[in-house]
């Protein structure tokens, strides 16, 4: 019998099995660097946290405002460059988006004011919001149903190599030269990375390299009308829907502890920026593994049967119990328990994350995934602009008491799985506008 990767081509003879390519992981291979990259530089901050409100004496309300800054743009780029890539396609929207946001992570290092650094967090965020719609895109034109959640959640897995490689970087970079230095080198990287997409990216009908039996293989699934869809017709669709509620409840969980981990490492147990070091890669590794074990999983489903909304849910049951714990993490002594504790509900939230991206394309037409992710992730980014506000102002009102924070990133994670379950097509009810059996 063929397996998953396999094209059967009968003849006059006999049936025969004809091995396809991998070139489509080399696409996936390109998006997760896009991805480590774009975490690398939106990290930066959160680990200078610390160094930043000692050199230019900021509040924690001040900090907040800034990342609140970062997530209003971000949500426009998000919704607006999404759109884009539906228009322009995503070798020329992509490779554009990172150059300016590149760009914009050097400019950092010309900072010295709140307002300065809320200029170029605004033209970061705007620039980085490509990514994501970019990237879910990509995987919807280079892989079929069955493996989009495992491509989605090894991109995805990019987000925590840049978290885990931030924390590597960034102190060394302060201890030999200064935090300005830091912002420079690690915008500089995503010019290399740019060209190398440009050299290497193409649609998969239009790919030299790729053989007819991968394409064949990648177009496997039915096809469906690719019909251009207006902006206020996508909020009629129940994938839509699905995707805001799943993004806006996980999102602001994820931005709180990318900017605010290392901060509450530092005052809750006093550890410096390179004592931090160790736990942060701990942590962000462990996010790494859930990444592509949560797309793996409902993967895995799928080829063994499950129906593919079914999966999903599961995957999104078995992650949103894997955050629970996590409230504990504030009221434990040592260290590395709240290090264990934090890394747990990392993982299993990118597990989670890599499942609600995956959602768009299971329940929307190709041609309309970029957008419709992009209105998921500027619903969510402004939720968590006011967030990150909160946030600010609970740490100064509370005198730097993080329990209540942990408390609620515990719990978003079920109530989105409630919401999405009451939201999504039920099981038997017939296909979804992306062809799939429900």
């Amino acid at each position: 019998m063929p397996d998953g990767n396999t094209v059967v081509a009968p003849s006059l003879a006999a049936a025969v099995v004809t091995k396809i390519g991998h070139y489509r992981w080399t696409i996936c291979a390109l998006l997760f660097f896009a991805t480590t990259i774009n975490y690398l530089d939106r990290q930066v901050i959160g680990l200078l946290k610390p160094t930043l409100m000692a050199d230019l004496h900021w509040t924690e309300t001040d900090f907040g405002d800034i990342v609140a800054t970062f997530s209003l743009f971000y949500a426009f780029g998000y919704v607006g460059i999404g759109r884009l890539m539906d228009k322009v396609g995503v070798r020329l929207g992509l490779s554009c988006s990172v150059a300016a946001w590149s760009l914009f992570a050097c400019l950092h290092a010309a900072m010295s004011s709140v307002l300065g650094f809320k200029v170029v967090r605004a033209g970061l965020g705007i620039s980085e919001g490509g990514n994501f719609p970019a990237c879910i895109k990509s995987v919807a034109e280079w892989f079929p149903v069955k493996e989009r959640a495992l491509a989605t959640g090894i991109f995805n897995a990019g987000s925590n190599v840049g978290a885990v490689a931030a924390p590597i970087i960034v102190p060394l970079l302060v201890l030999f030269w200064n935090w300005r230095v830091a912002f420079l080198v690690t915008g500089a990287i995503g010019f290399t990375w740019m060209v190398a997409w440009l050299l290497i990216y193409r649609r998969p009908e239009e790919h030299p390299k790729l053989s007819a039996a991968e394409l064949a293989y990648i177009r496997s699934d039915p096809v469906t009308d690719q019909v251009r869809i207006p902006w206020l017709k996508l909020l009629g669709y129940r994938g839509t829907w699905a995707n805001i509620a799943g993004t806006c409840l996980s999102a602001p969980v994820w931005w709180f502890y990318l900017n605010w981990v290392p901060g509450f490492l530092s005052k809750q147990y006093g550890i410096n920026l390179m004592e931090a070091m160790l736990p942060l890669v701990v942590i962000y590794c462990m996010a790494d593994i859930g990444s592509v074990g949560g797309g793996w999983l409902s993967s895995h489903l799928i080829k063994r049967g499950v129906k593919t909304l079914r999966a999903r849910k599961i995957a999104f049951l078995v992650c949103g119990l894997c955050v629970l714990p996590v409230f504990m993490a504030s009221q434990v002594d040592n260290v590395w328990w709240a290090v264990l504790l934090i890394g747990v509900a990392a993982s299993a939230h990118q597990g989670y994350s890599a499942n609600v991206y995956t959602i768009v394309s299971d329940t929307m037409p190709q041609s309309a995934v970029g957008s419709v992710v992009g209105i998921g992730g500027f619903a969510a980014y402004i939720v968590s602009m006011f967030v990150s506000m909160g946030v600010g102002r609970l740490l100064d009102a509370t005198h730097g008491n993080y329990r209540i924070l942990f408390a609620i990133a515990s719990s978003l994670y079920l109530i989105g799985l409630v919401s999405m379950h009451l939201i999504l097509p039920k099981t038997g009810s017939g296909k979804t506008p992306a062809g799939i059996e429900v």
